[in-house]
């Protein structure tokens, strides 16, 4: 039955590999995890002269280079200059020349967000009119390519040698002590230490090169190196290796020492090893939280930590698991189903750990209960769920045949002494036979004296270590295929191996899912760009014949930015009722002392028609029976002042009649 099983074990997962593989692969490049959501100019909007400087806003703090936003002109020569900077909170700006000439123009971006996630896009605004341009934004990405995958891959495996060191540990220590000694599981957590390790090196020789150009040649350049040391993922990677020299000592402990101290001196080194192994766990896996999405956004105090707990319930279920695989496959020692039945109870923890960690992660990252399904974040999330309840159905089984196996050990121990008499009877008669023949031949020697009495012992010594060796073998092959041929644990094998295999997708998933954007920033996001979409430099509201005008301000004075929106309704030719709005760049409505309005038809020379609007609420200005006397391309100006001294004046043109 096991010879069976085997080629099916191996089957299995490459199976699974090759479908964590496609997740991997099509998993694309890493999403942005802040957001664009709002820029002055506006994307696709055609601004009368040219401006001073672009500025961007994003949905979180990003990190800038030098070269991380450019504008370039219909020809591709970069327009801007100096270095881009922090305008205001979450806005990043750049200058621009002066006298720019009428064209298209395109604005890329590249950063970094604060959850260290590259971001990458690029829009285009016009002067004047807009024109043919030569640059091409469709290949503006970041975190893709040769050096995408292989990031994404090292994540992977990161996080796989992380729940195998801390799981497989804590499964030792805690659940079957024995398995200090046991070689297997010794290989298992060593392995998982330089898997994560080797991952860790491989991050941060990536990181420069990922979050950059993506060039393959860039991954060992030491300038990209030094300044990725300076950020706040490769301090994480730094302190995650340093981390990783404390874990070297614990497992030498664990795996050396340990299994060689009496029972009185292996309790005290029990509790020291729990508790400088739970330090070094929960260090490890804080260096996910404290550069990642618990690290930004709503409550980060209470989400790294909450992440830690995350973290060490996965690694202490998922490893456990697997050290519980390892030793039901590839042990020759038996593991107890006491041992077994501790690590069911440690992974009932584990579950509820990780059911309320998780819930409080779903509702900081999604926000809305749309999310779940309008979002990638959240259709990911739902898969993750999905698995996690399939894991813990396959573990109830495992339960069942766990308690089996243990009422099985209590009937065999029961019917032990027993055998144990009649097998102590068998060997005394073999004995008593023995030595009657080695006896016998003694006697019958005749005399030979002792020639040759030498090498015949030492020949016959060889021959009975070797006979003894061969016995042993024997016996332990027939010990475990009478322990194989148990159906109880046969049973608990099988469920075991499918629980592995289920959670090998599951952190393939769980990869995938920390470097998707999460939903509440993509449903923002997508706001914005609805918000921007709807309101381009003159836009009709089909039905109403309505016009919305967006404008964009900044006085220059103290609180001086912010966003004027003027609505004209009916639009048309004769009386019209006009509603002017004031907004911060947040979105909020604020006052200021004074807004006014001229209406210009410059074709015809008529104007400015000037109207001042009343007051009605915060950030909010009406004008009742505005009289447009002709059909036209208005131009219409609004003069918005926010001090005694700070005022500015910004315009755009909307057809009306």
């Amino acid at each position: 039955m096991t010879q069976t099983i085997a080629p099916r074990v191996r089957t299995l997962v490459l199976l699974l590999l090759a479908a964590c593989g496609l997740l991997l692969t099509t998993a694309g490049p890493a999403s942005a995890h802040a957001a664009l959501t709002g820029s002055d100019p506006q994307q696709g909007v055609v601004v009368d002269k040219a401006p001073d400087q672009v500025s961007l806003t994003f949905s979180e703090k990003v990190a800038l280079s030098d070269d991380s936003l450019r504008v370039l002109d219909p020809k591709g020569k970069a327009v801007q200059q100096g270095k881009p900077f922090e305008a205001d909170g979450t806005t990043y700006g750049v200058k621009l020349h002066s006298g720019l000439p009428d064209g298209t123009y395109t604005v890329t971006y590249q950063v970094v967000s604060a959850d260290s996630h590259p971001v990458a896009g690029a829009f285009t605004f016009s002067i004047g009119a807009p024109s043919t341009t030569s640059v091409s934004v469709s290949g503006d990405t970041t975190g893709g390519g040769v050096v995408g995958w292989l990031y994404g891959f090292g994540r992977y495996m990161s996080y796989a040698g992380f729940i195998v060191l801390v799981g497989g540990a804590a499964f030792v220590l805690g659940c079957w002590q024995r398995g200090a000694g046991v070689r297997p599981m010794q290989r298992l957590v060593v392995g998982g230490w330089l898997t994560l390790t080797s991952a860790t090196l491989l991050l941060l020789l990536l990181r420069g090169s990922y979050t950059g150009s993506g060039k393959v040649g860039d991954i060992f350049d030491l300038d990209l190196l030094g300044n990725v040391l300076q950020t706040k993922a490769g301090a994480a990677l730094v302190s995650r290796l340093l981390l990783l020299a404390a874990a070297a000592l614990f497992i030498s402990v664990l795996f050396g020492a340990y299994d060689k101290r009496e029972d009185e001196e292996k309790r005290d080194l029990t509790f020291g090893l729990a508790i400088g192994g739970t330090v070094v766990a929960a260090g490890l896996a804080a260096s996910w939280a404290m550069a990642e999405h618990a690290s930004v956004g709503l409550q980060a105090g209470i989400a790294m930590p909450v992440d830690v707990v995350h973290l060490l319930a996965v690694a202490t279920w998922l490893g456990g698991l697997t050290a519980l695989l390892v030793a039901l496959y590839r042990s020759d020692a038996p593991i107890e189903s006491t041992a077994v039945r501790r690590f069911s109870q440690v992974a009932f923890g584990s579950v509820v750990a990780l059911v309320a960690t998780g819930v409080y992660q779903s509702w900081r990252q999604l926000g809305s209960w749309s999310a779940f399904t309008g979002t990638r974040y959240g259709q990911l999330l739902l898969v993750k769920i999905g698995l996690v309840a399939l894991m813990v159905g396959v573990a109830f089984i495992s339960r069942r045949w766990t308690a089996q196996l243990a009422d099985t050990v209590v009937r065999q121990g029961k019917r032990a002494p027993q055998k144990e008499r009649v097998a102590a009877k068998a060997g005394g008669a073999k004995g008593s036979d023995a030595a009657k023949a080695a006896d016998g031949k003694g006697s019958g020697s005749k005399g030979a004296g002792s020639k040759g009495t030498g090498s015949k012992t030492s020949g016959d010594s060889k021959r009975a270590a070797q006979l003894a060796r061969q016995q042993a073998a024997m016996d332990t092959a027939r010990q475990k295929r009478t322990r194989d041929a148990d159906p109880n644990r046969f049973g608990l094998r099988r469920s075991v191996l499918a629980e592995a295999g289920v959670a090998v997708v599951l952190l393939a998933v769980t990869t995938v899912l920390t470097q998707t954007e999460p939903g509440r920033t993509e449903e923002d996001a997508k706001a914005a760009q609805s918000a921007s979409s709807s309101s381009p430099s003159s836009s009709s509201t089909a039905g109403s014949g309505a016009v919305t005008l967006d404008m964009s301000f900044d006085t220059g004075g103290t609180d001086g930015k912010g966003v004027v929106t003027v609505d004209f309704d009916p639009a048309r030719v004769g009386g019209n009722e006009m509603h002017v709005y004031v907004q911060r760049t947040n979105g909020r409505a604020f006052d200021i002392p004074e807004v006014k309005v001229a209406l210009t038809l410059e074709a015809k020379k008529i104007g400015p028609l000037a109207v001042t609007p009343d007051r009605i609420t915060t950030g909010h200005w009406s004008a009742s029976n505005v009289q447009i006397p002709m059909a036209g391309d208005w131009k219409v100006a609004v003069t918005v002042r926010t001090s005694d001294i700070d005022q500015t004046t910004v315009s755009k043109n909307a057809q009306i009649g």
